[in-house]
């Protein structure tokens, strides 16, 4: 009989990008409000190997199968949620959580406040991690909310 399935969350390794930005394709184009955006700008879901060099991507591992990924970028006095990406048919589990709180306690070990730009539709999500809006921002792809933790 086999245990319950375990989580880890770790720091990415160079040789993971592709599967990590095949994983951000599919969760992205899961979100019926990004498809078309991205259909038409296949150039957005890239992940630069310079933020894995940097530890600045967190992977949700499940048994030895990348679920997720959070990358951050620190900026001048705060870590910015970059991208938070889950597997669209392990939505709702909890990985996405777990992934915001890694970056979360990342940025205080750092001393700084976290700050994401979300999509609309993730205002729920954000708002369960704690995340408070801020105001509005404009993103490539049009109105998004400045939030932070």
């Amino acid at each position: 009989m086999s245990g319950p399935a375990e989580l880890q969350i770790r720091l990415a390794r160079p040789d993971e990008r592709e599967e990590l930005e095949a994983l951000q394709w599919r969760a992205s184009l899961a979100n019926e409000n990004d498809r078309p955006h991205l259909e038409a700008n296949p150039d957005a879901i890239h992940l630069p190997p310079e933020q894995i060099e940097r530890g600045e991507v967190f992977v949700a591992d499940l048994d030895g199968r990348v679920v997720g990924f959070a990358a951050i970028l620190v900026e001048t006095g705060h870590i910015e949620l970059d991208g938070l990406f889950v597997d669209p048919e392990l939505w709702g589990r909890g990985f996405g959580r777990s992934l915001v709180n890694v970056a979360i306690h990342e940025a205080r070990r750092q001393g700084l406040a976290m700050k994401v730009i979300a999509n609309r539709t993730a205002l729920g999500f954000y708002k369960k991690c704690g995340f408070k809006i801020e105001g509005e921002a404009e993103t490539r792809f049009g109105p998004a909310l400045r939030m932070s933790r």
